[in-house]
């Protein structure tokens, strides 16, 4: 596995492309956490709104331009060539962060609302090319292991940048440091971005078509009909519900049900970015480049039963926020490593269960129209992650507690797991 994913590293067909790709999942999510961060604790107050309601309309903003525009970014992938479409795309990512950093120094939280709102629109739009650009550089027998770089720098990168924002931004000159870093991380994306080779254009011929309401309907149905493929996206989709969820309640799943401290929470966001990480690449040990759903449905079942215990140990708790835990008073207990123990098994089998698929979707498309399946893909991965957040908000406020979370979690995905062991091919 190893010698297959140094040999991938050390191409020009797939390093520029991965270096960028991570790059920008980093700087959004510097950006996004140094906002939430420095929203609550300082912006809300001084524009007199209440900083919870800011941060949920900011998350809400930033997911809306996958609705909007991924039906046009599909059919730009499609139209041309992808490679230089990056460079646009990165180009435009130096402007926006540049407006961001301008943001943090007027200290206008509307306005920094408004860039992140840019900031999802740039991932719209590069979301359908970083995944469709893969087929045309990669061998077939390469794409699990490049999928599964990806997947492990995206989450890895997410953990580094969420960290980081939230950390940098409060410190003495915050505003400077994170300014800098975003604008000098776009940059060197666009740079990268520059080493990407052409890709020609799969379907030079496609006609634009800008009724977005119209196109969205027609690229979800077009996927729909391929019936391999929608269960791949509806699988993929399922896997960011399930992933959303789970980092969204991660703070209040320790402060209020563990009694543990912010540095428990970090720990389980390390747990689940480097667990999904490391699942990610076992598939290449798993598969030995084969592109296949073999392991899909064991891998749902291993969530289900590690989701299932992680509410049976943890459904009667209630943490003392009186004498909230650290990390090493929370590991040196017996149920503390339970709950490590079922996180770590909840996320490796995360990245087993989401890369054979987003192959499997890459492989079954056309080439003339993979761009546009993978954009309907992103369609449904954001409907379903909204969806998700409305449920949960729902249960919360019904009173069930987040350990209740977890369980319909663990329900819904055993009945996910019988329906793609029954109906998609594992062979």
């Amino acid at each position: 596995m190893a010698r297959d994913l140094i040999h991938l590293l050390r191409t020009r067909r797939f390093l520029p492309l991965f270096v960028t790709q991570a790059l920008g999942a980093l700087n959004d999510n510097v950006f996004k956490n140094a906002l939430v961060v420095l929203t609550i604790y300082r912006l809300a107050e001084q524009a007199g709104v209440d900083g919870q309601v800011i941060v949920t309309v900011a998350a809400g903003l930033f997911i809306l331009p996958f609705f909007l525009f991924s039906a046009t970014a599909g059919q730009l992938a499609d139209k041309y060539d992808k490679a230089g479409l990056i460079r646009w795309i990165k180009a435009a990512e130096v402007a926006i962060m540049a407006l961001g950093a301008f943001g943090f120094w007027l200290g206008d939280v509307w306005f920094l609302i408004a860039v992140l709102f840019l900031m999802g629109s740039q991932s719209a739009f590069f979301g359908p090319i970083k995944y469709a650009i893969l087929p045309d550089h990669l061998r077939r027998e390469e794409l699990i292991g490049g999928n599964a770089l990806v997947e492990a720098g995206t989450f890895v990168a997410i953990l580094i940048g969420t960290i980081a924002g939230g950390l940098l931004i409060l410190r003495g000159q915050g505003i400077l440091i994170v300014s800098t870093i975003v604008i000098v991380l776009a940059v060197i994306g666009l740079l990268v971005s520059f080493a990407i080779p052409a890709t020609g254009a799969a379907a030079p011929r496609l006609v634009i078509n800008r009724n977005i309401a119209a196109e969205t309907r027609a690229i979800v149905r077009y996927a729909a009909e391929r019936r391999e493929v929608y269960l791949a996206i509806i699988g993929i989709s399922w896997f960011w519900l399930v992933g959303a969820t789970f980092l969204s309640q991660f703070p209040a799943f320790s402060r209020d049900v563990l009694g543990g401290d912010e540095t428990v929470v970090t720990l389980f966001l390390a747990l689940f970015s480097i667990g999904i990480g490391a699942g990610s690449l076992l598939n290449n040990v798993l598969l030995k480049g084969q592109v296949s759903a073999r392991y899909v449905p064991l891998a749902a079942a291993v969530i289900t039963l590690s989701v299932l215990d992680l509410y049976v140990a943890t459904a009667d708790r209630r943490g003392d926020v009186q004498a909230l835990m650290d990390v090493g008073a929370f590991v040196a207990r017996p149920f503390g490593l339970r709950i490590v123990f079922d996180l770590t098994m909840t996320s490796v089998a995360g990245g087993v269960f989401a890369v054979p698929l987003y192959a499997i979707m890459q492989t079954r498309s056309e080439e003339s129209h993979r761009s546009r399946v993978i954009a309907a893909n992103n369609i449904l991965n954001a409907l379903f992650m909204v969806a998700g957040a409305l449920v949960v908000v729902a249960m919360l406020a019904a009173g069930t507690g987040v350990p209740a979370v977890f369980l319909v979690l663990a329900l819904v995905n055993a009945l996910i797991a019988l329906g793609l062991w029954r109906r998609l091919k594992t062979r």
